[in-house]
């Protein structure tokens, strides 16, 4: 008679940064994040610093409202078009055309930036710039589930998107320290604008290796209705995220941010330029603002540590919601009191919060929505985010004084996260009916009695024509955050 087994359980298999590392398609999709996010934070930086900080130019609250739009309003309107072109046209095609023309948008706009340039040619070399990063961005984030396995991407997601904005975070530190060294007139923050070049070159050399059609879509048969896919785009994503419950919810929170963190952003902004005083070693103007920057990117360094482990432990809406409630606190404990420390806290905070936020959305878009239709969701909401910013930057123009120092717009942008905390839980609530068993995110209903349901794209027995096999088969029935 053979001994009992008295070997330990199995524990649940873990994704660490090392499973992640040894996959080689992997770490050239995180290098082309790294080198396209630094270069866009190079370039917004430099192109901030030339309208906000130049001493050769004016700048009043609606001045830096316009130059904030035209950085983000690329992502509005370029984004259906990204999002459904890149569902038909091949990813790794995508990323080696878009870095080698938004190299050569980047050395004209820096050339209009350093003759002095202003008004609609400004404007539109940023505008061209951008708006061709938004198909490098949406392309990424939809590529990633054909580089990492399923159960690997939440962690793999949180990874990609956390370096990517702290390398954002860094780009624009390293062009404000530039111009701290160099200057902040028109030829040095050209010259600060034409460094951020060495991102569309790192997209481009590393974007080669990848095979053709290895970053999907996995059908690109409708490539010849590009045109009317297109038209379509905003309807399809919208679509595809109606159906799922959970990302819906997610959607909801990520916009309660983008508005409370654009009414944030204008008032540090005039606080930094015309309302702030130096404090020991902190000082204010650009070098206060580069401070900011590192202050947020330290936050998102804590967000790619915290958000894997708290979404582990109470699920996705349940972090959402520390979240949101923690924004808030922050902002009337530290934005209220106006002094260069207690802004750098909430720039951290705020930093931490919308990080964590928007990993536990794209997770929720990765899992719950098909690769026909991911790069349509993906461009929609980040479509219907910076809109929204854009708008709470326009309005909070208009009621801002030049110095920044207003407690309304304070109080109201902590307003913004209780009210994404009630739209987020209304959802939920709707997105989960009596009688089945698990939460919208596809785990175990939480914070109450009441059952949840699966997204009905997970829970569907038949699903529609346009889901291919490949995406279908590599959804899982259930989601591990």
């Amino acid at each position: 008679m053979l001994p009992p087994d008295r070997s330990p359980a199995p524990r649940p298999e873990r994704t660490s940064r090392r499973d992640l590392a040894a996959q080689p398609g992997f770490l050239r999709l995180l290098a082309i994040r790294l080198g396209a996010q630094f270069g866009d934070g190079v370039f917004q930086a430099a192109l901030g610093g030339a309208v906000l900080f130049n001493p050769e130019r004016q700048s009043d609250p609606v001045l830096v409202a316009l130059g904030l739009a035209v950085v983000l309003l690329p992502y509005s309107l370029v984004g259906p078009f990204a999002g459904a072109l890149l569902d038909r046209w091949d990813r790794r095609r995508v990323f080696v055309v878009a870095g080698a023309v938004r190299a050569v948008l980047t050395l004209v706009t820096a050339a209009v930036v350093a003759a002095g340039v202003t008004g609609p040619a400004l404007y539109l070399g940023a505008l061209t710039t951008i708006g061709v990063s938004r198909f490098v961005q949406a392309g990424l984030s939809a590529a990633l589930p054909h580089v990492v396995a399923p159960r690997r991407l939440v962690a793999a997601n949180s990874l990609v998107t956390t370096s990517g904005a702290m390398a954002a975070a860094i780009g624009a530190a390293c062009s404000f320290a530039l111009t701290g060294l160099i200057g902040a007139g028109d030829e040095q923050s050209g010259i600060a604008a034409a460094a951020s070049v060495v991102g569309s070159v790192v997209i481009v050399a590393v974007a080669v290796g990848f095979a053709r059609g290895s970053l999907g879509p996995d059908d690109p048969s409708e490539a010849a209705q590009a045109l009317k896919a297109v038209a379509l785009g905003l309807a399809d994503g919208a679509r595809a995220a109606r159906e799922a419950p959970g990302v819906v919810a997610a959607f909801w929170a990520v916009a309660a941010h983008r508005l409370a963190f654009g009414v944030a952003t204008l008032v540090m902004l005039l606080l930094m330029r015309n309302g702030l005083s130096d404090w020991g070693p902190l000082q204010a103007g650009v070098a206060g603002l580069g401070e900011t920057v590192v202050a947020a990117a330290a936050g998102l360094g804590v967000a790619a540590v915290v958000t894997p482990w708290l979404t582990s432990r109470i699920g996705r809406p349940a972090t959402v919601r520390v979240m949101l409630v923690l924004a808030a606190v922050s902002l009337l404990a530290l934005g209220l009191p106006m002094t260069l420390p207690t802004i750098l806290a909430a720039a951290f905070l705020l930093g931490l919060v919308g990080q964590a936020i928007k990993l536990c959305s794209d997770a929720a878009v990765q899992r719950e929505v098909d690769d026909a239709r991911r790069g349509r969701v993906f461009a929609l909401s980040d479509t219907v985010f910076n809109v929204t910013y854009v708008s709470a930057v326009a309005v909070a123009a208009l009621l801002c004084p030049p110095d920044g120092r207003s407690v309304a717009l304070v109080v109201i942008a902590a307003g913004l996260y209780v009210l994404g905390l009630v739209v987020h839980e209304i959802a939920l609530r709707r997105g989960v009916p009596v009688g089945d068993t698990r939460g919208p995110d596809g785990g175990a209903a939480q914070g109450g009695t009441q059952p949840g349901a699966p997204s009905p794209i997970t829970a569907s027995a038949t699903p529609s024509e346009s889901v291919s096999a490949s995406s279908t088969s590599q959804r899982p029935a259930t989601d591990e955050a």
